[in-house]
């Protein structure tokens, strides 16, 4: 079965227009045709991410951006899938539209119990969360130090390391609240790297310049970093003496878009957790596609701690 929304030759989409504040506003664009392996969805929410935001700076005209999305299957796929299903999924780009097309694989059921935008914040933050962890092999009684802790990643880290039943150290800017990353699995929130004390068996780095650089030369013995972004915007040094002190240490790169494996399988997984209450999105806040531009405004001054969401008007 196919919902007629499927059927309409236009839709509306935040693409990218030079003169727009934030680079972008909504435009009529064509709806999307998929391909064998895709499917349709109808859109409901999005959210922000700074790397969409980088991206933007350079993104030419009529570009239609965004990978996280919440919304409706708009026919059937399987048993469980089936058009009105309410589902989320990700892409690498054109989620900031009223319809999207995504591959079959990369997209999951949501409960009943999860909203629209609970959902909408989960992609990109969960599946780069739990698969630097699985790149860092975090396990049972590791001291694990997760840097930018208060980002979107950050507070999944947090979660999905002390749930694997690690020890958590979360290195955060000055004046965010410790205390709530401590109820959601930190063990010690610190401001300043220099205030670590450990050795840590993992370290999930995104923050870059000189905080990549000493968290080398913090790893233990077989020690592992994954480094998955660079917030500081600036280049990192370090002596590799100290990186050597660590014996057979691993530095690892991620980036989420150049994984092979299918993202689907793994959204259920955070799904899942979402619904045990072992997992929480930080939703910060939640404003009309509208007002696109205050929520990049708000996010580029990092005005906001967690996950800006958009709502899409009918």
């Amino acid at each position: 079965m196919k919902y007629s929304q499927s059927s309409k030759s236009t839709m509306r989409a935040l693409a990218v227009s030079p003169e727009a504040p934030g680079r972008i506003d909504i435009q009529d664009v064509p709806t999307p045709s998929a391909r064998p392996d895709e499917v349709l969805v109808e859109v409901h929410a999005i959210s922000l991410n700074r790397g969409e935001m980088r991206a933007l700076r350079s993104a030419p005209a009529g570009v239609i951006p965004g990978w996280d999305f919440a919304g409706v299957l708009l026919e059937d796929i399987s048993d469980e899938l089936t058009a009105g299903s309410r589902v989320l999924g990700i892409v690498e780009h054109g989620a900031w539209a009223e319809m999207v097309a995504v591959r079959r694989d990369s997209i999951a059921a949501i409960p009943e119990e999860i909203t629209f935008a609970q959902a909408a914040a989960l992609p990109t933050a969960g599946l780069t969360a739990l698969r630097t962890l699985r790149l860092g092999a975090v396990g049972l009684g590791d001291h694990v130090l997760v840097t930018g802790a208060s980002g979107g990643v950050g507070q999944f880290a947090v979660q999905l390391s002390a749930q694997a039943g690690a020890m958590v150290t979360a290195l955060v800017s000055t004046g965010t609240n410790a205390d709530a990353l401590m109820a959601i699995g930190a063990k010690h929130v610190i401001n300043d790297i220099e205030q670590a004390r450990d050795r840590f068996d993992v370290i999930i780095e995104s923050v870059g310049g000189q905080v990549l650089g000493r968290a080398l030369s913090m790893l233990d013995s077989r020690g592992r970093l994954v480094a998955f972004g660079n917030s500081s915007d600036e280049p990192s040094s370090f002596n590799v003496r100290d990186v050597y002190n660590g014996a057979l240490v691993k530095i690892l790169g991620f980036e989420l878009f150049f994984d092979p494996l299918p993202f689907g399988r793994d959204l259920a997984t955070l799904l899942d957790l979402m619904v045990k209450g072992k997992l929480t999105p930080h939703v910060a806040q939640v404003l009309p596609w509208d007002d696109v531009a205050i929520a990049l405004d708000r996010l580029g001054n990092r005005a906001v701690g967690g996950k800006l969401i958009l709502t899409l008007k009918s």
